[in-house]
């Protein structure tokens, strides 16, 4: 029997950044991973290939060219799958080449085959050859969580597809539906319009999205129509056939039926912890397989941790890292801070959509007297230069305090320049930082400067004696 004093249970980005800053501490670690390959769902069929998937289906389409060019503009005429394929498999193949390099570099095991538990101290590691045993004084599960299915939509992965399976078709479709306008399916949405598929959204709720700022989800919705996705909101699926011909068809509990080539099926994610064996670690997963953890990401049974989208919310590959890592510094003792409430989101739909902290629904909600800064792409020389006019960013601020309380954009690298409205934010900085800084010139960044500009002009008009802004 192998000892450790760190087992981790899963090689995506929280069982990544566990192992590697335990093994910092001077621990012994091993990561646990049931694929021949590292990285987990994000570097396999997730985070890493989607998003590499859209710059492939920006980049082959010419979609950021188009306004210069014209809208017959582009690299490739006739996009195939394996076009698509080449670049992801190229981004996963280094991506994990860099992974194990690290783990080597960090004298990491690596011990492959899934991991369930024989008690709370030992792991049976099962590769379907061999078996082995090890133990450890401290365990980090960081498994993930897999598409979630439903018996109403008979997968068959071809035709019939959750995101799992979508790089692996065959053949791009002339038509596609896409069930569930979370994140995963409004960004598949978007690529799969921009390829020049007809692309049908259908979701139940009454709005897509709607932890976004009202006038960002105004905007992408305007976008998507433009782009000739048809949205299907209040609309819930009930039964899916194919025809004898290979049509799909979803029939609506409206009683409508959409017909298409193809569907892709992504309503909710499950947590990879059915084979884990649980109860003999003495922990419990709810319905969806998550796992509780406190706010230290310790379990109910102290030497073991979870970390990453295996514990719910907010489920961000880069939220689940600082996870990993911030467990293994609690469990040795080690001083660290975070600030969980000022995270940025990145959505990478078309146009991308990135966000930290609050909104204009929340801020109402709790009473907070605020004013709103926009800027406008085509406003900034950097816009026109990339030829985009459509993307704006949004400063929300304290009309007292002038203290920057939330920022919003939508449009070209929307999920990097959102970085620089993160680091105010954490720094308790505010509109007076923009306007008092100099940004690079022609750049998006100037947005900032424009939007606080914006912002302070309307306070100068509703309190003229303290002057505009500019």
């Amino acid at each position: 029997m192998k000892e450790y004093d760190v087992v981790v249970i899963g090689s995506g980005p929280a069982g990544h950044y566990a192992a590697i800053q335990a093994a910092k501490l001077g621990k012994k670690v091993a990561i646990v991973e049931k694929r021949q390959v590292l990285g987990g769902v994000c570097l396999n069929t997730g985070t890493i290939p989607s998003k590499t998937l859209r710059e492939a289906v920006i980049y082959l389409t010419g979609l950021r060219q188009k306004a210069v060019y014209g809208m017959s503009y582009a690299v490739k005429r006739d996009i195939t799958m394996d076009d698509l394929r080449l670049r992801t498999t190229h981004v996963i193949k280094t991506e994990t080449e860099v992974f194990r390099a690290q783990l080597q570099r960090n004298h990491v095991d690596l011990l492959t085959g899934a991991g369930s538990f024989l008690d709370d101290h030992r792991l049976l590691v099962d590769n379907g050859l061999e078996k082995e045993v090890c133990s450890a004084a401290l365990f980090v599960i960081a498994t993930g969580t897999s598409p979630a299915h439903s018996n109403r939509i008979p997968l068959d992965g071809s035709s019939i597809v959750d995101s799992d399976m979508f790089l692996c078709i065959s053949a791009l479709p002339r038509s596609i539906i896409i069930v569930g306008a979370g994140v995963i399916g409004v960004e598949y949405a978007c690529m799969t319009a921009a390829l020049g598929i007809s692309t049908t959204l259908v979701e139940a709720r009454d709005q897509m999205l709607d932890f976004l700022d009202p006038e960002i989800i105004e905007a992408l919705r305007y976008h998507m129509r433009d782009m000739g996705i048809t949205l299907r909101l209040r609309e819930e699926v009930v039964s899916v056939r194919k025809t004898g011909e290979g049509m799909v068809v979803a029939e609506l509990k409206s009683r409508k039926e959409i017909h298409a080539q193809s569907l892709l099926y992504t309503v909710g994610r499950q947590g990879n912890t059915t084979t884990l064996n649980l109860d003999a670690a003495g922990l419990t997963a709810d319905d969806r397989g998550r796992i509780k953890v406190n706010e230290h990401y310790q379990t109910i049974v102290p030497h073991v941790y979870a970390a990453g989208d295996v514990i719910g919310f907010p489920s961000l590959a880069s939220v689940s890292m600082m996870q990993g890592r911030l467990a293994v510094c609690h469990a040795f003792g080690v001083p660290f801070s975070s600030v969980p409430n000022l995270f940025p989101y990145g959505i990478y739909t078309i146009p991308e959509i990135s966000y930290v902290g609050q909104n204009e629904d929340q801020l109402t909600e709790q009473g907070i007297p605020y004013e709103v800064g926009i800027a406008r792409y085509r406003e900034i020389a950097r816009g026109n230069i990339i030829g985009d006019q459509n993307g704006l960013l949004k400063l929300l601020f304290h009309r007292q305090t002038r203290q920057l309380l939330g920022v919003h954009i939508i449009g070209e690298g929307s999920a990097e320049l959102v970085h620089i409205g993160q680091a105010v934010l954490t720094f308790g900085g505010g509109l007076d930082y923009f306007l008092n800084s100099v940004f690079n010139y022609p750049t998006l960044a100037e947005c900032y400067k424009v939007a606080a500009h914006a912002g302070a002009n309307k306070i100068a008009q509703a309190s003229p004696g303290l002057g505009p802004s500019i």
